[in-house]
């Protein structure tokens, strides 16, 4: 019972995530393209492309993450080796972007990509398999 809401509220926040940063990029485009913003000679109609992009890029990123973990949670089961990775890349992607919001965008942003963090790997933790011990057996769950 606990996995399946553990999978459930990670496919919720990174939806709610998605949509977060899919509006960031449209807003940071817009603000681009009305002031004409260029970096070192760059076409300002290329950064604003570019800024779209990476947004839809990342929201569809995020989205798929959220529809592995939603199967996760419906299913019951853990998710497959191809879902697994991509879960452990959102992982490690949210953990490098927290330790980059403390400095860039506050505590809170912090806060925010930390839960997500700790939620993915709950979830990947929760649905793993038993560890077998070296002669064959598995271990025992609790002392």
């Amino acid at each position: 019972m606990l996995r399946r809401l553990v999978a459930g509220l990670v496919a919720v926040a990174l939806v709610v995530e998605a949509a977060v940063l899919v509006l960031v990029h449209v807003v940071l485009g817009r603000a681009t393209e009305a002031q004409s913003m260029s970096v070192a000679g760059m076409d300002p109609d290329v950064m604003v492309m570019t800024t779209y992009g990476m947004g839809a890029g990342m929201g569809a990123f995020l989205l798929l993450c959220a529809v592995l973990a939603a199967v996760a949670a419906l299913r019951d089961r853990p998710p497959g080796r191809a879902a697994r990775v991509v879960l452990v890349v959102a992982a490690v992607t949210h953990g490098v972007l927290g330790a980059l919001a403390v400095g860039l965008v506050g505590w809170g942003a912090f806060a925010a990509t930390t839960a997500i963090l700790c939620l993915l790997v709950l979830t990947l933790m929760l649905y793993a398999k038993p560890a077998e011990q070296p002669g064959g057996g598995l271990r025992p769950t609790s002392p």
